[in-house]
C-alpha cells in the first residue's frame, strides 16, 4: 500500500513518545514492503534537515515550515477571536495546507493517516473542498484515519484541576473546553479513529466519534531495547526520565520533590535520584537537592534506564500511553507509577510493575525497595515478557494493516 502519514513535527530522532510512536509506525510499515509518504510539519523547536528518514528504505519525508513557538500576542488574539483552541490553531498553516492538497492531487495514496489532534485539522478536506478542485477528484480521495494519541482535552482539564493558581485555572479550563468542542466537531471527519488506550477509546466514543473507534496501542522495536550485559545498575538509585517540555511531566516531577522526596531522603539517606529529559526548564536545573542529579538531554535513553535500578512515572495528569514505560519494563526495568502513569498498559501491580498514588504509598514502595523487599528482581524481567508478549511493533503494525483493509472496503467508489 501507499500510505501518507500526516506529522504534526518530524518523527525523528525517536528520544521522547510522540516521535517513537510515528517513526515506529512508518518504519515498521515500511519493513513490511509499504510505501510510507510522511508530510510532517517542521517546527524550530523539533527542526529537522528533509533527510533524516533516508534510512529507511521506503519511507519518504516531505517537510514544511512552521513558525509554532509560542507567542503571548497570537495567544491573547486566539482568546479573544478565535474559536479554535490556541495549541491547534498554531499548527493550522496555508502552506501545509496547500503541500496536503498537492500530494493528494499528484500521488495516489490508499490511506491517509492524521497523527493526533494537532494536525487533525486538516482533515476538514475530506468535508470542503480546496476552491478550484474538480469535485468528482475530491470524492475520489483515500480515506483518512485519525490516530489519537491522546484525548487532549483530558490533559488540560486535569492540569487545570491540579493548579493553584487562580488565573492559570480559569485559563486552563477555557483551554480545555475548546479542545473538548474541537475534538467532538472533528471526529466525524473521519473513516476510523485509532485510539492509543482502551480508556481513550471509550472517551472518544463519549466524544461521539464515528465507528470504527479502536484499540491499537503504542508499541516498541525491541531491537533498540536489548539489555547490555555489561551495564550493571547501582543499587539505590532512582531514576526519571520524560521530556520536560511537557507540562505533565513537569508536573509530577514537582509533585515528587514536593511531597515525597525530603522524607524519601531523610528516611533513607543513600538514595539517589537522577532526573534526565530534553527541555529542562531552568528553575528546574538550578535546583540544589540533596542526592538529587540532574542530567538534562541524554543521548542514549536505554544506556540511562540501565545505570539505574527503580524508575518512577509520577504522573498526576495526561492522556495515552507513556512511551517511556513501554521501554522502561522492555529492558526489564522494576517501575513505580501512578496508576493514571501506567493507564492504558496491560500491567498487574506487584507483578509486572508497581503503582501508589498518594505520597505515602510512595514512601513505603521506597522504603521497601531501600530494604531489597520490593521484589524489583522479579517484576523487571515479568515487565521485559509483558512487553515482548503483547507490545512488540510488529503487532502494533499489523493492527494498522488490518484497519487500513476495513475502512478500505466500507470506502464506495464514486462515479
Amino acid at each position: 500500500m501507499r500510505i501518507l502519514q500526516v506529522c504534526p513535527r518530524v518523527p525523528f530522532p525517536p528520544h521522547d513518545g510522540g516521535a517513537i510512536a510515528m517513526y515506529d509506525v512508518a518504519a515498521g510499515l515500511a519493513q513490511q514492503g509499504h510505501q510510507v509518504t510522511v508530510l510532517a510539519i517542521n517546527t524550530p523547536k523539533h527542526a529537522q534537515p528533509a533527510h533524516v528518514l533516508d534510512h529507511l528504505p521506503g519511507v519518504r519525508l516531505v517537510t514544511v515550515d512552521v513558525d509554532t513557538r509560542l507567542s503571548p500576542v497570537k495567544a491573547l488574539k486566539n482568546l479573544l477571536f478565535s474559536q479554535l483552541p490556541y495549541n491547534v490553531e498554531r499548527f493550522v498553516s496555508p502552506a501545509v495546507r496547500a503541500r496536503l492538497a498537492e500530494l493528494l492531487e499528484q500521488e495516489a495514496f490508499d490511506v491517509v493517516q492524521m497523527e493526533g489532534t494537532f494536525v487533525a485539522w486538516y482533515a476538514g478536506y475530506w468535508v470542503e473542498p480546496l476552491p478550484g478542485t474538480p469535485t468528482s477528484r475530491w470524492a475520489k480521495l483515500p480515506p483518512v484515519v485519525l490516530r489519537a494519541h491522546n484525548v487532549e482535552y483530558t490533559i488540560w482539564e486535569q492540569l487545570a484541576e491540579n493548579t493553584r493558581n487562580p488565573l492559570k485555572k480559569w485559563y486552563l479550563r477555557k483551554l480545555a473546553r475548546r479542545l473538548k468542542q474541537f475534538e467532538h466537531w472533528m471526529m466525524h471527519r473521519f473513516d476510523a479513529v485509532a485510539a492509543i488506550t482502551e480508556a481513550d477509546q471509550q472517551r472518544l466514543r463519549l466524544l461521539g466519534c464515528q465507528e470504527p473507534v479502536v484499540f491499537v496501542p503504542a508499541g516498541v522495536d525491541l531491537n533498540r531495547f536489548q539489555r547490555d550485559p555489561a551495564i550493571r545498575p547501582r543499587p539505590r538509585t532512582l531514576f526519571m526520565i520524560g521530556s520536560l517540555n511537557w507540562l505533565p511531566n513537569q508536573e509530577g516531577l514537582e509533585w515528587f520533590l514536593r511531597e515525597v522526596w525530603p522524607q524519601a531522603r531523610a528516611q533513607y539517606p543513600e538514595l539517589e535520584l537522577h532526573i534526565a529529559g530534553k527541555d529542562t526548564p531552568e528553575h528546574i536545573r538550578r535546583l540544589q537537592l540533596p542526592g538529587v542529579t540532574m542530567h538534562g538531554f541524554v543521548e542514549s535513553a536505554a544506556r540511562f534506564m540501565q545505570e539505574y535500578e527503580l524508575m518512577l512515572v509520577p504522573l498526576l495528569s495526561g492522556g495515552g500511553m507513556r512511551i517511556k514505560i513501554i521501554e522502561g519494563m522492555a529492558l526489564g526495568k522494576c517501575i513505580l507509577s501512578t496508576a493514571l502513569g501506567a493507564e492504558g498498559i496491560h500491567v498487574r501491580p506487584g507483578f509486572d510493575i508497581v503503582l501508589g498514588d498518594s505520597p505515602a504509598e510512595w514512601l513505603t514502595h521506597l522504603g521497601r525497595y531501600y530494604h531489597g523487599q520490593l521484589g524489583q528482581q522479579l517484576i523487571g524481567p515479568e515487565a521485559a515478557r509483558t512487553i515482548a508478549r503483547l507490545y512488540d511493533n510488529r503487532r502494533v503494525v499489523e493492527s494498522f494493516l488490518d484497519l487500513y483493509s476495513v475502512v478500505l472496503a466500507r470506502k464506495v467508489p464514486t462515479a
